[in-house]
């Protein structure tokens, strides 16, 4: 039974924090004409480092909330989201709570791009905690791609990093180079590196300077931009219910104060937050 009306509405942003507003920004340049609501759980983020457990629960949650609102295409701008909770508000719960609506992710879009980039088939992930022990890449990378190898090196110092507007100091530095390091040294044959979290295109010069020459970092903002616009061409009926009045509202489970000024590092604009609760 649906419990949600079935007027149009925007297409729903989700994201535990700020990284998501890189992936809202390709897809606004992509598709400006659309309306759009981004949503940020910052009072519970980060989610890297939680139990798939408590990642679903929150991210249902968050979900739930985004329907309230008319969203009737949601995109979870979260590696984290997407890696523990996705699958299973797919396959559970949206038959049962709207199952007109679709949820989708940024981990498909991001592998589905590797064959038309790697020549040597060995891949990186660098990524939070989480998103590297879900072996949500590798996974879904064997699936597609079953030749190739995957090598994964959490960075834990990169979220904080970049959401203390640290990421341009000389500090910043010493940790990129850390974990490019350890990375490679699993596999020097490495050609293609996914930068597994939202956050880390804040951090991409960094990231170019330290990767051996040859090596191409993947960000996700452009690719997942891309795949949403096939997903709506190939799905009309979906399609005519995301309203398009070139809007964008943004919503945060913290200090709307706090936000905005996170945002603009991401934006670089000026944002109207409202503050609500997840529960």
């Amino acid at each position: 039974m649906n419990r949600y009306n079935q007027h149009a509405g925007p297409i729903g942003i989700f994201d535990s924090g700020y990284g998501g507003l890189t992936i809202l920004e390709n897809i606004r340049q992509l598709m400006p004409e659309y309306d759009y609501i981004y949503l940020g759980d910052n009072a519970r983020t980060p989610y890297g480092t939680r139990s798939f457990e408590i990642v679903y629960e929150f991210t249902l949650q968050a979900v739930s909330k985004l329907f309230e609102y008319g969203c009737q295409l949601v995109i979870l701008a979260c590696n984290t989201a997407s890696a523990k909770a996705l699958r299973s508000i797919q396959q559970n719960d949206l038959p049962v709570i709207a199952p007109d609506r679709r949820v989708l992710g940024v981990i498909r879009p991001t592998v589905e791009a590797l064959g038309n980039i790697t020549h040597t088939g060995k891949i990186g992930i660098l990524g939070t905690t989480g998103t590297i022990q879900s072996y949500s890449y590798p996974l879904e990378i064997k699936k597609l791609y079953p030749q190739y190898e995957v090598f994964g090196e959490a960075c834990p110092m990169w979220v904080p990093l970049v959401e203390n507007n640290e990421h341009r100091s000389p500090g910043a530095d010493y940790f990129v180079h850390q974990y490019i390091n350890r990375l490679m040294m699993q596999c020097p044959d490495i050609d293609t590196v996914i930068l597994g979290c939202t956050h880390y295109p804040l951090l991409l010069d960094k990231i170019k300077k330290y990767l051996p020459e040859g090596v191409i970092p993947l960000s996700q903002g452009n690719l997942v931009a891309d795949s949403l616009k096939d997903y709506l061409h190939r799905h009309p009926e979906i399609e005519k219910r995301c309203t398009k009045n070139a809007s964008c509202r943004f919503l945060t489970t913290e200090s709307p104060q706090k936000f905005s000024a996170a945002a603009s590092l991401f934006l670089h604009e000026a944002v109207d937050v409202s503050r609500i609760v997840l529960e």
